[in-house]
């Protein structure tokens, strides 16, 4: 199927890119200046828009005076992507919607894992760079068959499809090739299910399989399943030193990849920026920000002094509607966030554990006043739910962080860009614009 798909699809149809770069004579001589690229090296921070890049400024600065120094990302940025889906229902996208447009080139409803706006299967670039004989990649900090790393490597019209999703991983072939050569990420419950050992079934196929750090920094397979967790990984801040950091596992899968003497495509996503900002969690959001700030860093390390490689990296969508500022004081307090070393659903279950307020000196090292003590004293009768969320009402109020919505929001997202060909990244273009590129400079 998949070979049929790249011969009608592919090979013939037309990628041309939106009329705002086609009608610019400047970027489309940068266009023309195109080179063919051996390694793609593509980040997704999902949710993260402007706001969380801004707010990491601030957060690494920490300080009310002197010139803030520029993040990683600042030093790289190139341009930004419109995220809108083309959904009859709704003009914002999901991550679905938004990883198809960036994985395939075509813009298509919510939902919608690898297929067009006629449900009909497209091919994605990680597909793609398998059909050229490149090694392929999947990294993720969420189960690694969730809707943005799914968008580049399988085909459904339901996102919830997790299970049917996990075995496109291991039944669709390339030219009789495994389609992943490396996937990193949570996800063991979709993966060993009563109906179906996936985990069995890789291993056979001659993959490694690596449920740690350790495993996985000893582990010499070429191909490799990693799974550090049933569902997701824990947030960055919670994190386990046995679980592999994002930047870890982006060292892992380069490590392996870059053997291939065709190049590779590697997807790494920084999931849980969007769990954090749907939960309107500052503390969760900063903590995975961070991540994948580190991860970004590898992805630039390994660039750097080569001359065959592109790293871009992107949101698929902004999530939350962050503020930095929420009450007109004009003062945003990150150091409220650093002075907590866990997220406040990992401080809510322990509270529910131990019934005792003092517990609360062992996370959150800023003074509560005595009404916000007995708001959490009073929340203990109830779920633990109920308990995270008066921490989160309490730190945005210390922090001064706003927030408009517990969803996704529409506005436009940033593009970093380094390497060979960086410079067809750079203006304002459609989020489908992406995969078109990255198809044409593989080819």
């Amino acid at each position: 199927m998949l070979l049929s798909l790249f011969n009608s699809t592919v090979l013939q149809h037309d990628f041309s890119l939106n009329p705002f770069i086609q009608s610019n004579p400047i970027i489309q001589n940068h266009f023309n200046r195109t080179k063919k690229v051996k390694n793609v090296i593509f980040l997704i921070g999902d949710g993260m828009g402007f706001s969380y890049t801004t707010g990491l400024r601030y957060f690494n600065h920490d300080s009310q005076k002197g010139i803030m120094n520029p993040t990683i990302f600042d030093q790289y940025f190139v341009g930004s992507q419109s995220t809108y889906s083309l959904d009859s229902e709704s003009n914002i996208t999901d991550s679905a919607a938004a990883g198809t447009a960036l994985s395939t080139g075509f813009k298509t409803f919510n939902g919608a894992i690898g297929l067009n706006i006629n449900k009909q299967a497209v091919p994605t670039v990680l597909e793609y760079a398998k059909f050229r004989g490149k090694s392929t990649g999947l990294v993720g900090t969420s189960q690694i068959n969730h809707a943005t790393l799914a968008a580049f490597a399988a085909h459904n019209e339901s996102r919830e499809q997790y299970n049917r999703i996990a075995d496109n991983y291991l039944d669709e072939r390339i030219d009789g090739k495994n389609k992943i050569d490396v996937m990193l990420g949570g996800g063991t419950s979709y993966f060993c299910r009563d109906d179906r050992n996936l985990i069995e079934e890789f291993v056979k196929n001659e993959y490694g399989y690596v449920t740690n750090l350790h495993e996985l920094v000893t582990n010499k397979n070429k191909q490799l399943l990693g799974l550090f967790a049933p569902i997701e990984l824990p947030k960055q801040i919670d994190r386990d030193p046995t679980i592999p950091s994002l930047s870890q596992m982006t060292i892992a899968a380069l490590k392996r990849l870059k053997q291939n003497p065709n190049g590779f495509f590697l997807l790494v996503e920084g999931s849980q920026i969007d769990w954090a900002g749907h939960d309107n969690d500052i503390v969760g959001a900063m903590s995975e920000v961070k991540d994948f700030e580190a991860a970004f860093k590898e992805a630039i390390q390994f660039a750097l002094g080569r001359e065959d490689t592109i790293v871009i990296a992107t949101a698929d969508h902004s999530t939350g509607g962050m503020s930095i500022d929420r009450d007109g004081n004009h003062k945003w307090n990150p150091s409220v966030i650093k002075s907590i070393t866990s997220t406040p659903f990992v401080i809510a279950s322990r509270l529910h554990e131990t019934k005792d307020l003092t517990t609360l000196k062992n996370y959150m090292h800023f003074p509560l006043q005595e009404e916000d003590l007995k708001n959490i004293q009073s929340t203990l009768e109830m779920g633990v739910e109920n308990t995270r969320q008066t921490l989160i009402d309490i730190i945005n109020h210390y922090s001064s962080t706003g927030w408009t919505t517990k969803g996704h929001t529409g506005e436009d997202v940033p593009i970093y860009a380094y390497g060979l060909n960086r410079h067809m990244f750079s203006g304002r273009m459609e989020n489908s614009d992406i995969a078109k590129i990255l198809f044409q400079i593989m080819d």
